[in-house]
């Protein structure tokens, strides 16, 4: 078994010599998680306000340098403004209303994968025989529902579960049941 590693010891791929895919399987990495901290943090600042990457990396204990990189790509994508200059940083380009979990993670880690055959090559050794993988199929879609019903504005309202997501939750259990 081949594993490629990022440069924070994150596992990226997983597989054989001839077949890599990638391991983000259920669970979120450093960099998605300190995005969605980023973003949360902005969009609790006054509006228009704006925020610098080092005041972010202290305010929740993230390496500067990591923060750095997520930042620019996060601006890339056109999530956030960078503004140079004295009174710089960074600030929101869109509303929280206006971006979703998945987009975010997405961005970042790329597809979000549940098993091996939702990856492109879509099969494995026993995918003829499996009995599994259509209700898999169904827990994956639910995960990525749930992800896209899930804004920013919804992750700044802790102390409640916001709308989208518990039309998602109810959603997911009722798929559930089929």
């Amino acid at each position: 078994m081949l594993f490629s590693l990022d440069g924070d010891g994150e596992v990226l791929y997983i597989g054989t010599r001839t077949e890599l895919v990638p391991y983000r399987m259920l669970k979120l990495t450093k960099k998605a998680d300190y995005g969605l901290i980023a973003l949360k943090h902005l969009a609790t600042l006054d509006h228009g306000a704006s925020s610098s990457a080092k005041e972010i990396a202290e305010a929740y204990g993230i390496p500067l340098p990591l923060l750095s990189k997520i930042l620019q790509k996060l601006t890339r994508h056109g999530f956030l403004r960078s503004e140079h200059g004295t009174n710089g940083g960074y600030r929101l380009a869109r509303t929280p209303d206006n971006i979703s979990a998945l987009e975010v993670i997405r961005s970042i880690d790329g597809p979000i994968i549940l098993t091996h055959c939702f990856t492109e090559h879509r099969r494995c050794g026993i995918s003829a025989r499996c009995s599994v993988r259509e209700p898999l199929r169904k827990v994956h879609e639910g995960i990525l529902q749930l992800l896209a019903a899930t804004t920013i504005r919804d992750l700044c309202e802790e102390p409640q579960r916001p709308a989208a997501v518990m039309t998602a939750v109810q959603s997911a259990t009722a798929m559930e049941r089929i």
